[in-house]
């Protein structure tokens, strides 16, 4: 039940999209009626998906392949905005792809270069002034977020340099290990002479 909902609101957020941004459509012409598959692997979900010419069909729980199956999860998945990764994907063995690829680099290029005005969407419901001001809060909060994301991952960035810093070079470890083996003959060898120096004076 619960997955027959996601695939009609999924569906009916598609359609609107695509009402919103027509590119989006005449990107996908040329392979419309084609099957692209979509296997969310965390959450075990397989996910057909066909562009008719005029809309946008969802079929959730698809045995088949389809004309392209692409196999990875949700994470990975969302990255796919930009169509040049696709192939890295592959070869970084995080996501997996059978059939046609020149079908998910259509769909992946025609969702990264959707365009909408969304001030323009948002006036018809609250009016012009309203509507810009909400976009532009919805901009801030996005430049915001990525501007801390970016601290993030410099911040981690400096710990994980720092932690090398830190580390024992394996070089240095073969040295350590071998001026504590000399170490130790040296000990081994003193021990020696001491025992028999006793031993004589006995």
């Amino acid at each position: 039940m619960l997955p027959t909902f996601f695939g009609a609101v999924a569906e009916r957020a598609l359609n609107q999209i695509l009402k919103l941004s027509p590119t989006i459509g005449e990107q996908l012409n040329a392979v419309k009626h084609r099957v692209l598959v979509v296997h969310i692997r965390d959450w075990q979900q397989q996910i057909g998906l066909v562009y008719t010419g005029t809309q946008f069909h969802v079929f959730m729980g698809i045995e088949d392949k389809g004309d392209c199956w692409v196999s990875a999860d949700f994470n990975t998945l969302t990255r796919l905005q930009d169509p040049s990764l696709l192939t890295q994907l592959i070869r970084q063995n995080e996501l997996d792809l059978d059939g046609d690829i020149h079908l998910a680099q259509a769909f992946s290029k025609a969702f990264s270069n959707m365009d909408i005005d969304w001030a323009e969407h948002f006036s018809n419901y609250l009016g012009d002034a309203p509507a810009q001001q909400l976009f532009d809060f919805m901009v801030n909060t996005k430049n915001q977020g990525q501007k801390h994301a970016g601290s993030l991952r410099q911040i981690l960035t400096q710990l994980c340099q720092d932690e090398l810093k830190v580390t024992i070079h394996p070089l240095e470890l073969v040295q350590f290990t071998e001026h504590t083996r000399q170490l130790k003959q040296q000990v081994d060898s003193l021990e020696q002479r001491i025992n028999a120096l006793l031993s004589t004076k006995e």
